[in-house]
């Protein structure tokens, strides 16, 4: 793969190629594709949708859209950072094509504001509960009505894929979706594969996958367009763009240092084993004098949390440069902080989380409730849609399809773009809009 490619402006439906050189540097291409993700309201809808904690009454916990907003910034640092020493490597991408460090920057910060943009509701035990209704609730039903690849990209319902078709999928009067740069939906999508065959590999880019068959034909245009190399003649896979490794290590140092923050602020974590497993990796930054002036637990812990982040910033920085090469011919196959020397205090750290946050009481509780909400609305809308297809709609299914949106097609022909409306509506909701739909079709608080 190569830079130039890489860094395609390229939005769908242009007819005319967009030359950096060319762009109005108050108004940067890249910069509006943050812009266009930031003001859509499948973003907005994110300030009600859990990140650890469902449902949480606390100011304490992320949401999915602070969370999103933090990794954002996070990955705009880790963007310049690599940008600024790619154009000392590579001087002609800066003095032929006019690139600057800040363009990886916006490339990698609009990315990460949207990796998460197609998580259902209930975190990640909502893309579970999606694909259990496929698995072995009603949905199980259609199984034979499906290609084995459709079958799958319901049974593993996937946050990423859906995200991808957020960003790209046609509406009436909005041909391409969001019409984000190529180089933008290239560094969104980690997985660029199909959800079969599944995990036919060890590499990183095997783990899950990016897009639905739905998306199957703009997912290859925009491959195409950056040169990704296809790793697979049997099935749609290709290499990862390189930026995708900053959007990933934006996300990872997040989720592992303030997931961890957060449930320390909750009570669910010691205050002691901050310092105590975050040590190492603060040990060249940390000023002791600084830390025991703070007088609160919420102000120790920030300051901690702000070292960490900063440190594995630059490691991660200095991975991807060191690995530039491997990226770019598409053989690194991991994360970049799975090389990194603060490797063991991560997993020590995420182990912790996982038993005192993840593992919690509140957190199981309210992740069996979100399934029995899913359960019911994908139930009573995939049979309301069908019924209504087929001409056999009852009184109650007329009343249910009165309520949905016009994104669910009632008189699509093709059963898996019906049922992939549905997923794609209940996707869409918060948790609050999801709990109230459920009230409402159970006949709860009327």
């Amino acid at each position: 793969m190569n830079w130039e490619q890489l860094l395609s402006l390229k939005r769908f439906g242009d007819t005319n190629k967009r030359i950096r050189k060319e762009q109005d540097e108050t108004r940067l291409g890249f910069e509006v594709d943050y812009d266009r993700i930031i003001f859509s309201s499948e973003f907005r809808s994110l300030q009600d949708k859990t990140q650890v904690i469902p449902l949480s009454e606390t100011d304490f916990v992320h949401t999915r859209l602070t969370h999103s907003l933090e990794v954002s910034v996070v990955g705009r640092s880790l963007g310049r950072r690599v940008g600024q020493k790619l154009l000392e490597k590579h001087p002609h991408l800066q003095k032929v094509h006019g690139y600057q460090a800040n363009d990886f920057g916006a490339i990698v910060a609009a990315a990460a504001l949207a990796h998460d943009i197609g998580n259902p509701p209930f975190g990640h035990s909502g893309e579970k509960a999606i694909g259990e209704f496929f698995i072995n609730g009603s949905g199980k039903a259609f199984k034979d009505q499906l290609t084995d690849k459709e079958y799958q990209d319901l049974c593993d319902f996937e946050g990423n894929a859906n995200g991808f078709k957020i960003l790209t999928e046609h509406r009436k009067g909005r041909l391409g979706g969001l019409r984000l740069s190529y180089a933008t939906l290239g560094a969104f999508m980690k997985y660029p594969k199909e959800s079969l065959p599944k995990k036919p590999s060890p590499h990183i880019a095997d783990k899950k996958y990016g897009f639905f068959q739905s998306e199957k034909e703009i997912f290859l245009e925009v491959a195409s367009e950056l040169g990704l190399i296809k790793r697979s003649t049997e099935s749609v896979s290709f290499s990862r763009h390189p930026l995708a490794y900053l959007v990933e290590a934006a996300d990872d140092i997040c989720y592992t240092i303030i997931d961890f923050e957060d449930g320390i602020n909750l009570g669910l974590i010691q205050e002691e084993y901050a310092l105590e497993y975050l040590s190492k990796i603060i040990r060249n930054t940390i000023k002791p004098e600084n830390y025991y002036a703070l007088s609160t637990k919420q102000d120790r812990i920030g300051y901690l949390r702000a070292l960490a982040i900063g440190s594995l910033i630059n490691e991660a920085v200095d991975i991807f440069m060191k690995h530039e090469d491997a990226i770019l011919n598409g053989t690194f196959d991991c994360a970049l902080l799975d090389k990194s020397q603060y490797e063991a205090q991560i997993k020590d750290i995420i182990k912790i989380s996982v038993e005192n946050i993840y593992q919690s009481t509140e957190v199981i509780d309210k992740e069996i409730a979100g399934y029995g909400v899913i359960n019911t609305l994908l139930t009573t809308y995939t049979r309301a849609i069908n019924n209504g297809f087929n001409n056999t709609a009852s009184n109650y299914d007329s009343l249910i399809l009165k309520g949905l949106p016009d994104t669910i097609h009632v008189t699509e022909p093709s059963l898996y773009k019906r049922l992939s409306s549905v997923c794609y509506y209940v996707s869409l909701l918060s948790d609050s809009k999801a709990i109230l739909d459920y009230k409402k079709i159970k006949g709860i608080d009327f």
